[in-house]
């Protein structure tokens, strides 16, 4: 179980480093749904995605292994409720996400027909012919997910913001390993 003022170093580098990972895959995949047109640059760039994406889910796969094992800090200071029940559920989303978002992708391009080449290193391989309607099935769970992980991201930092600036306790702090 956790324990101490501050989340140790080992879950803060998993924290920050999934955070980042996370949010420069949700960017990538907005930028390549909207602004890139069909053709071989958005092929060659979603390639690169599906790349980051198993890279992310391998280390997610240790990020929120490490968390459940290592179990979460009390709160930072009393609250309502509410907060701390929100707080929690917010929490569980994203960890879930680090794991939903990349497999969702994955398993879209496995019964897509498409392997993906995980940048040199190793491919993924595909189930063979298409089978669209599950492939279709979990490429529309990654869109889903990539809302509900957006939505869950800007309420984890608007709280962590709120605690920080409003409440002035050290819940930000802990994060940061200076509580």
């Amino acid at each position: 179980m956790a324990s101490g003022k501050n989340w140790d170093k080992i879950s803060r580098f998993n924290h920050w480093i999934i955070a980042l990972g996370m949010i420069v895959m949700l960017a990538f995949g907005l930028y390549l749904e909207e602004f890139v047109p069909r053709g071989p640059e958005k092929g060659f760039l979603i390639g690169k995605h599906k790349a980051l994406g198993v890279m992310i889910l391998l280390f997610g796969v240790w990020r929120v292994g490490y968390r459940l094992v290592r179990g979460f800090l009390e709160d930072a200071a009393p609250m309502p409720k509410w907060q701390s029940i929100t707080a929690k559920l917010v929490h569980w989303v994203l960890l879930i996400s680090v794991i939903a978002m990349p497999m969702s992708g994955i398993l879209g391009s496995y019964f897509g027909g498409r392997d993906v080449d995980v940048f040199g290193l190793f491919t993924t391989a595909s189930a063979g012919e298409p089978v669209k309607t599950t492939s279709e099935m979990f490429m529309g769970m990654h869109g889903v997910f990539a809302k509900l992980t957006l939505v869950s991201l800007v309420l984890h930092i608007l709280g962590a913001l709120k605690h920080h600036v409003v409440d002035k306790d050290s819940t930000l702090k802990r994060m940061l390993g200076r509580a």
